[in-house]
């Protein structure tokens, strides 16, 4: 099976390598958004669906909350809040991303900024799709999860910092908990390439490899 596409073809998909940025570590500020059982549709209404490519979902992401019944933003919405713009980091109830599979949910939340998510549990189709677009689940025991529910509360503007090489998630207060990630996943992040980036940056090793295997 010939893995190594066309010129034309690699052209077209080195857009696609170049559009992911590695994840290392970051620190940043916190989005709290306490609810459970974040579904996709609440994360991306089914009307922002008919899209086939990324523009226009980051309006859509979390519309039904983001927005008052005059069709402008609700000032009380975390999203909107002052001190969210620029965050990079989403602390949600459990669950979060149940419901039904969509891409544009993932999608929506890097269009907007958001590098990691973190709760208790994710629904596992969207943590398959979430870490095929660079969006990082992260997963805590309940006590951290609280933990950083009752600090953001307190100071909204604290920071948090999640080093995706050794897979931990540390507080201000110096407290850390580490959480899982396979290991195919974790590369690719850390390269900052999706599946097929994976393979292109390997492209090399691909053609030596087919070539001393053809028959």
């Amino acid at each position: 099976m010939n893995l190594v596409k066309s010129s034309s073809s690699r052209t077209n998909q080195r857009s696609i390598l170049n559009s992911m940025q590695p994840f290392t570590t970051i620190t940043s500020k916190v989005i709290p958004l306490p609810h459970n059982n974040i579904d996709t549709d609440q994360i991306i209404p089914a009307r922002y669906l008919k899209v086939t490519d990324k523009d226009g979902l980051v309006e859509g992401l979390f519309s039904g909350w983001r927005y008052q019944s005059d069709g402008q933003l609700d000032p009380e919405f975390p999203l909107n809040r002052a001190e969210c713009q620029q965050a990079q980091i989403l602390v949600s109830g459990d669950n979060f991303g149940c419901g039904s599979s969509r891409e544009h949910a993932p999608w929506a939340l890097v269009g907007w900024g958001i590098r990691a998510v973190v709760s208790t549990s994710f629904a596992d189709i969207f943590c398959s799709n979430a870490l095929k677009n660079g969006l990082l689940p992260v997963s805590v025991d309940s006590g951290t999860h609280q933990k950083i529910f009752k600090q953001v509360e307190a100071d909204p503007e604290m920071l948090v910092t999640i080093d995706l090489a050794t897979q931990t998630l540390i507080l201000p207060d110096g407290n850390s908990a580490t959480f899982l990630i396979d290991p195919f996943s974790k590369t690719c992040l850390l390269e900052g390439v999706d599946q097929l980036g994976y393979l292109l940056k390997r492209e090399t090793q691909i053609t030596n490899y087919e070539n001393a295997n053809r028959s």
